[in-house]
């Protein structure tokens, strides 16, 4: 237990049980009357049933599979079909307890931390896993309702098994009239009335969150989650980010966003160009130079996108690219989207001036204080600010070398949860202001992505090319590259 990983893994289960107690509270999401309004009664009994029902099928998925991988080739196709999710309340029946903002926060979690206990850590990991399928006529019946027609006549081809499934829906291969290849990502019947149910329930995520994040204010915090998660279900909206980013990167030499198909896209269809590459788990075993390559293109995206853009996609997952040699990445999945305002880009800009660049200590905290990021309390000196919050810019503190690894993503969890840190009550003083809360979920979401590369950079010199009030110059042959781009583009 003397390592960051083993002290996390300690610290973590006091706030693994509130995130327990959020997935008991979330999973009571009340029932509705015959006539499709929320009733307040029977809440436990329906929900502990569609909870139960939940599990059972989530279970029995993760049995079939491993059926299906040790079967005779000749019975898969049978095996398959038995298993398909037929109707929309199958559908509801079988995801119902993975919906919502629990699931989110699973999905997150799972890959914050290898250091997890093993029982947690694969509880957490199957809300990564592919939920069970539509059957073909369940998903020819949501093209059907959006595009007005089968599949087969809509596209030239239509592979009806699905190459993924997820949080809200699966996505499909298929061929355009025109020959353009495309996945097609159908939305689950009845998962936008599942998840907005989930997030009725503001008064038991601020009872929740207030006790996993004591120095939090809830209410701004909730109100921000829900607007973003409420996004994630029209898919125009998914459509308009993805091709605000298609955009901004277009021509890009190692940043590539597939180009949105408008005329077969809806509120519960999304069609994009079908775009190759290898996986996440495929990219970890390539060669350290290949990972640190892939690292590098992901830093700048990320960085680029809020400096640049002023936006950035607020869900950085292992399942979000696709990669190859040379740092060349394809980023995936625009659902949770945040737009920040000229001003909140200008204050992150003044927090890291102030504590990367000038290192002034005091003048951090007081930005800090002024801005309701750190409760004023003269308990916490200003070394203990410097320690807390000089973790989170280590990468960038100096002009080094630096590796991302586990220990240094375990430790920047420890930060959040841990009542044994040295810096436990800095924590308790800290909030996370609405701008924030998507700010904070794409920094540790990057990290734990990065660290699972374990990439390696001079984070700082590359930090500073994108830092506007720098702009330094190229620090890398990929930040030359990018900056050649960049030159071509300033007529646009």
């Amino acid at each position: 237990m003397g390592t960051r990983a083993g002290r996390t893994r300690a610290a973590l289960i006091g706030g693994l049980a509130a995130g327990g107690a959020l997935a008991l509270l979330l999973a009571r999401a009340r029932p509705r009357r015959p006539d499709g309004a929320v009733s307040a009664t029977g809440v436990v009994a329906r929900n502990a049933q569609l909870a139960a029902v939940g599990a059972r099928s989530t279970a029995s998925y993760a049995l079939h599979r491993a059926r299906l991988a040790t079967a005779p080739d000749a019975e898969r196709e049978a095996i398959e079909a038995s298993y398909q999710l037929r109707t929309a309340a199958q559908v509801a029946d079988a995801l119902g307890n993975m919906k919502g903002a629990l699931m989110k926060i699973g999905q997150m979690a799972s890959y914050l931390d290898d250091g997890l206990p093993e029982p947690v850590r694969v509880a957490l990991a199957s809300l990564q896993q592919d939920a069970p399928p539509m059957s073909p006529e369940l998903s020819a019946q949501v093209v059907r309702a959006e595009l007005g027609a089968e599949p087969e006549k809509v596209f030239a081809e239509w592979d009806a098994t699905p190459i993924a499934a997820a949080s809200i829906g699966q996505v499909h291969r298929a061929t355009t009239r025109s020959g353009l290849r495309v996945a097609v990502k159908l939305q689950y019947p009845g998962v936008d009335d599942a998840i907005r149910a989930d997030l009725v329930n503001t008064d038991l995520l601020f009872r929740v969150l207030g006790t996993m994040f004591p120095g939090l204010e809830p209410a701004p915090l909730v109100a921000e989650l829900r607007a973003r998660l409420s996004e994630e279900l029209d898919y125009r909206v998914e459509a308009a980010n993805q091709r605000f980013f298609a955009d901004a990167y277009r021509g890009h030499p190692f940043i590539a966003v597939p180009e949105v198909v408008d005329e077969l896209s809806t509120g519960r269809v999304l069609t994009t160009e079908l775009a190759a590459g290898a996986r996440f788990a495929d990219v970890e075993q390539w060669s350290q130079a290949e990972r640190n390559r892939a690292g590098e293109a992901i830093y700048r995206f990320v960085f680029r996108s809020i400096y640049g853009l002023h936006a950035f996609n607020g869900d950085p997952h292992p399942g979000n690219y696709l990669f190859r040699p040379g740092g060349q990445v394809t980023f995936l999945d625009f659902g949770l989207v945040k737009r920040y305002t000229a001003d909140e880009v200008a204050l992150f800009e003044s927090f890291i001036r102030t504590f990367v660049v000038d290192g002034d200590v005091p003048a951090f905290r007081r930005l800090m204080e002024e801005h309701h990021v750190l409760r004023p309390d003269p308990s916490i000196s200003d070394d203990d600010v410097a320690g807390y919050f000089g973790h989170f810019y280590e990468l960038v503190l100096h002009d080094r070398e630096f590796t991302i690894d586990p220990d240094y993503s375990s430790e920047t969890v420890r930060m959040y949860f841990d009542p044994n840190s040295p810096y436990a009550h800095v924590a308790r003083a800290a909030n996370v202001p609405p701008a924030f809360v998507i700010t904070q979920r794409i920094n540790l979401g990057l990290t734990a992505v990065l660290a699972r590369l374990r990439a390696t950079a001079n984070f700082r010199r590359i930090a500073e090319e994108l830092w506007p009030f720098v702009g330094g110059p190229p620090s890398t042959p990929m930040g030359e590259a990018e900056a050649a781009w960049l030159a071509s583009r300033v007529g646009d």
